[in-house]
């Protein structure tokens, strides 16, 4: 998939979905600086794969954001070639019980974060004329879903925000993509209830819920040589639960 010795950044690296993107491109020679905020699953990355570099951070301290892609630039080496904006929380709740607590927090971390994250990433970027950005969104940013106004907010305008900047460094010769995952067999979805999962299920086409290692396939291929005319696209993958 051409990623042997690319330089990434892969944030929220410690869930099941982070874990498995950071396999996948390590397992294809890439060079990978995973990120997120326990320092316990971050040990264990770094124990699991002897050479990639960890470095803990909390995307939602927008002020250290730069902070933080030069110095994780500097600790692989220098340069950066793809970063994947995987980071991401849910506060869920109805619309009229939901706080503006939980709304802020939810667009801040998972849009605004982002923002910056690209943002900052593009800076180093165009020293090297080349790169590829991969936000990581959510079939519920296109379909909505109860409970999660500001999610699906915030998922939705990664989308929209992603196009933009895709337009504005095409030229550059960087790239920008979404991946769009449905339901994936997580913790997170472990802790579903059997009745309530089995309905979801029964809305998805393939039948099944999705793998860890869908999202990673997905992510090696937009990280990859093989995906350099492809931008400002978002790649859905949900076994065709809904159909962009």
């Amino acid at each position: 998939m051409m990623v042997e010795n690319k330089k990434i950044i892969v944030t929220g690296a410690s869930g099941g979905i982070g874990n498995s993107i950071v396999e996948k491109l390590h397992n294809n020679g890439a060079n990978i600086l995973a990120t997120g905020t326990r320092d316990e699953k971050l040990n264990e990355l770094k124990q699991k794969f002897k050479n990639i570099k960890t470095l803990k951070f909390d995307i939602s301290d927008h002020n250290k954001i730069e902070e933080f892609l030069n110095t994780a630039t500097e600790d692989l080496g220098g340069s950066l070639d793809c970063i994947v904006n995987n980071a991401g929380i849910t506060k869920d709740n109805l619309t009229i019980r939901m706080s503006m607590e939980e709304w802020t927090k939810v667009i801040d971390i998972n849009l605004t974060s982002t923002f910056l994250m690209s943002k900052f990433a593009i800076k180093k970027m165009l020293k090297n004329k080349s790169g590829k950005i991969i936000n990581i969104t959510s079939v519920v940013g296109h379909t909505g879903n109860i409970g999660q106004a500001n999610y699906t907010a915030s998922k939705a305008g990664i989308v929209a925000m992603s196009k933009s900047l895709a337009i504005e460094y095409a030229k550059k010769n960087i790239n920008v993509n979404c991946i769009s995952p449905g339901f994936i067999s997580t913790a997170m979805t472990d802790k579903i209830d059997d009745k309530f999962k089995e309905t979801i299920i029964s809305k998805i086409p393939a039948n099944r819920l999705g793998k860890p290692e869908d999202i990673a396939n997905a992510v090696l291929f937009l990280a990859s040589n093989n995906s350099d005319y492809i931008n400002g696209e978002t790649l859905h993958v949900n076994g065709g639960l809904y159909l962009g």
